[in-house]
């Protein structure tokens, strides 16, 4: 009896089946992303629109005027640093030149009220009322720049290279001479007198309408002493001016002329009470 071998097809397909890889079943798939992305939504959904209470609006409002308030104290300690940084000898001459300020004060009541007193004492009070008459006609026509004057002083030569200067630094120089005690003051050619303004113009400045470039000299006449120093102090004419890159020179002396002029004119209406 014949055995016969089994058919070779049918072990092709076992063999197949055995190298067939396996396949895991499939993992439920996780959604991360949408959790995430609900997380960010959580998260923008508590932050925003914002949830402010009561009391943190006062906080924040008290915040705010206490931030005003140090601004407002830094700015004005800015503004008085120039004396708060200044040296014992500034701080010094400065108090000198107050001082001064105060005795040309009472040097000036004084004398008025030794006039008074030789009027009513004067045995010929008319005679004396013209002395001092003619005296104050001679001191006002000085003020007025109607006439020369001449005296001790200092000399202010501005130079402008960078064409920076304008016209309130040369103002502000003007106003802190006569503060210091000046009697006469010229710019140039230009007498400065109570009605002296003064305007910025293409390179230069315009005094009374007369145009003036740099250099700028100012012949001051007054007591040197005074003037210099008013000049000089921490944050004053001289600093501002070297500030703008401008070359400052002051020279005391003995003798400054002062003999720019200005005409008299005649007031249209108004009339002294004793005409």
């Amino acid at each position: 009896m014949r055995s016969e071998l089994p058919p070779e097809e049918p072990k092709k397909d076992a063999e197949e089946a055995v190298e067939e890889p396996e396949t895991a079943p499939d993992a439920p798939d996780v959604p991360d992303a949408p959790e995430e992305l609900s997380g960010r939504r959580r998260l923008a959904r508590s932050l925003w629109p914002p949830k402010v209470s009561r009391a943190q609006l006062i906080v924040a409002l008290l915040l705010f005027v206490l931030g005003l308030g140090l601004a407002i104290q830094v700015r004005s300690n800015s503004e008085s640093s120039a004396l708060r940084g200044a040296r014992q000898e500034d701080l010094v001459r400065i108090l000198d030149e107050l001082d001064d300020r105060t005795q040309r004060l009472e040097d000036e009541k004084q004398r008025l009220d030794d006039q008074r007193t030789e009027l009513e004492n004067s045995s010929d009070q008319a005679e004396e009322a013209r002395k001092q008459t003619i005296e104050k006609e001679r001191q006002l026509a000085v003020l007025a720049g109607t006439v020369a004057a001449q005296g001790p002083g200092i000399t202010l030569t501005v130079t402008d290279s960078k064409g920076a200067v304008e016209a309130d630094m040369l103002l502000d120089a003007i106003q802190e001479l006569r503060a210091a005690g000046a009697e006469a003051i010229q710019i140039n050619d230009v007498r400065v007198v109570a009605t002296t303004y003064l305007e910025d113009a293409d390179g230069g400045v315009r005094v009374d309408g007369r145009k003036v470039s740099s250099p700028y000299e100012f012949k001051v006449i007054g007591k040197p002493q005074d003037l210099e120093p008013a000049l000089n102090i921490p944050g004053g004419v001289v600093q501002t001016l070297e500030k703008e890159q401008a070359t400052v020179a002051v020279a005391r002396a003995e003798k400054i002329v002062v003999d720019a002029l200005r005409r008299a004119n005649r007031p249209d209406y108004a009339r002294s009470s004793s005409e």
